[in-house]
């Protein structure tokens, strides 16, 4: 009896974090201020890792890539790739390639009341169906009075369809240019 307590505890807790977030787009929370685009930023991807280590604006679980340079969800990715080529049409609010994370920012064609939110997670670098889950959320304001929910439907699962299709021509065309930049084993009979 204690333990569904304490399971109901955790998922009350969830849920509020949940709508404070999702809340965060209809204004009634503060904004995160905008990112001073005049400064220059470090070429370099690793120093700026490092710095961001630093800085305290990143956190490491665990380092699996003991060096070797490989990150899971990086922009070679086929899937990330495709991801970002369907959603280009929507300003991002958060793209973390190390979690394998995208979400959109609130998107709204004709009628301001009413936005939707993409958020895509990889559960895979791999091109499979199973290795991506796309969901929906759609806003609506009445009186500066916002109400968001999950849309289950076709679209969510559209946008994947689209996404799974592209990113498998990129992992094609990748692997095209991978075996014609593969350097040719030279034998010793061909020296002669």
């Amino acid at each position: 009896m204690h333990f569904y307590k304490n399971i109901k505890f955790v998922l009350v807790v969830i849920s509020f974090c949940l709508t404070i977030l999702l809340l965060n787009g209809c204004g009634s929370l503060p904004k995160i201020p905008k990112p001073d685009w005049s400064k220059r930023i470090e070429p370099n991807a690793q120093k700026r890792a490092q710095q961001n280590v630093k800085d305290g604006k990143g956190i490491r679980l665990f380092n699996t890539n003991k060096g070797n340079g490989n990150f899971l969800f990086a922009s070679s990715n086929p899937m990330w790739k495709a991801s970002l080529d369907i959603l280009s049409f929507i300003p991002m609010a958060n793209t973390d390639y190390s979690g394998g994370v995208l979400i959109t920012d609130w998107y709204s064609e004709e009628n301001p009341n009413e936005a939707v939110k993409i958020t895509i997670k990889f559960l895979s670098n791999e091109v499979r169906a199973d290795g991506i889950i796309v969901n929906l959320y759609k806003r609506k304001c009445v009186n500066n009075v916002c109400s968001v929910k999950e849309v289950k439907g076709n679209l969510a699962f559209e946008i994947r369809e689209k996404i799974l299709r592209k990113a498998a021509i990129y992992q094609k065309a990748d692997e095209k240019n991978e075996r014609a930049n593969k350097p040719k084993k030279v034998f010793k009979s061909d020296k002669q």
